[in-house]
């Protein structure tokens, strides 16, 4: 029964807040690939927009007038829009007052301990999070810096998977295929993004230490590997622009960017060679909103949320393929 109600809301209200809010035809190498679509706020005011020069597609919304501010790391970053339109017909008040950040997880870490405050080139401005969404461990972590209040909530899980050019010029077929020489790849950053865990403990079941030593330290020393800072915007322009054969990278970001139009492809990654991570969410300590907080806590877990979620290849926590293969 749950999976046949989710299926129908799949056809009956995803599809329609999927169409006009995430999805373009052949939306180009360079973000914000929504072109501006994805901002939750009513009136923009001045558009001023320059692709490559002035954008900022990790951060939506209007932070002064927020009535409720979520950081939420960038993985899902291309749910976020159906996510904030259905939970805003929920909660009608709150449509256009909705702010949210897609940076990775462990800097919205880091911004949560500098009470909020970030600066991207020239511009520093102060959010207090209302909500923070990541992989369960570094939830877990904030919770136990006494920064949470109310449970931690797992809701969803994702597996990973090798994004690559469209026709896989490279022929890249299982992760073994990533330490030979001559392939070139675009790779998270552990020191910087959580799924450089999970993409070790893969390679490791994959090829052993050998196979992690050639991907994270041998290529990346020679060239071959070229590490990000924000994978989910890096690895597919990377990709597209041809400097790059292949990164992994969590496969709901693969199936977004197939959907956009981009010639980007990926290949899957069998079960005892994965990974699967497990997303959670908690109310911050101190939330300027913490009734609109819990709300979209909640919400997260709802059948709403969850068939947005399996859209993109999510499966609902505590579903997973391999229980085993799960990294909190």
């Amino acid at each position: 029964m749950k999976k046949n109600k989710i299926h129908f809301i799949i056809k009956t209200i995803l599809l329609p807040l999927l169409g006009g809010i995430t999805l373009t035809a052949q939306a180009g190498v360079n973000p914000p690939w929504s072109e501006g679509r994805n901002n939750p706020v009513v009136q923009r005011g001045l558009e001023f927009t320059v692709p490559e020069v002035d954008n900022l597609p990790d951060f939506h919304g209007d932070p002064m007038g927020a009535q409720l501010s979520i950081f939420v790391g960038g993985n899902y970053f291309f749910a976020m829009a159906p996510l904030v339109t259905a939970f805003e017909e929920e909660y009608p008040a709150l449509k256009g007052k909705i702010y949210y950040e897609t940076i990775p997880p462990g800097l919205l870490f880091d911004q949560i301990h500098q009470g909020g405050t970030i600066t991207v080139g020239n511009m520093t401005w102060t959010v207090k999070a209302d909500v923070y969404a990541a992989g369960l461990k570094r939830v877990s972590a904030l919770d136990n810096d006494g920064l949470l209040q109310g449970p931690v909530v797992s809701y969803a899980t994702n597996q990973l998977a090798i994004m690559v050019p469209k026709n896989n010029p490279a022929h890249i077929q299982t992760l073994s295929d990533l330490g030979k020489p001559g392939v070139k790849l675009v790779m998270p950053n552990p020191e910087f993004e959580g799924i450089g865990r999970q993409i070790k403990a893969a390679l490791m079941k994959a090829g052993g230490p050998d196979l992690v030593q050639e991907v994270y330290v041998h290529k990346v020393h020679t060239g071959e590997t070229q590490l990000t800072h924000i994978h989910h915007r890096q690895s597919p322009m990377t990709l597209m622009k041809g400097l790059a054969d292949a990164g992994v990278t969590w496969q709901s970001e693969a199936i977004f960017q197939e959907e956009t139009g981009n010639p980007i492809t990926h290949v899957e990654i069998p079960a005892t060679q994965n990974a699967t991570a497990i997303y959670a969410a908690g109310v911050v300590k101190g939330a300027p909103h913490p009734q609109a907080a819990q709300a979209w806590v909640d919400f997260l877990k709802s059948p709403k949320a969850q068939a947005i979620f399996a859209h993109y290849g999510f499966k609902p926590y505590p579903e997973a393929t391999d229980k085993s293969s799960i990294l909190r």
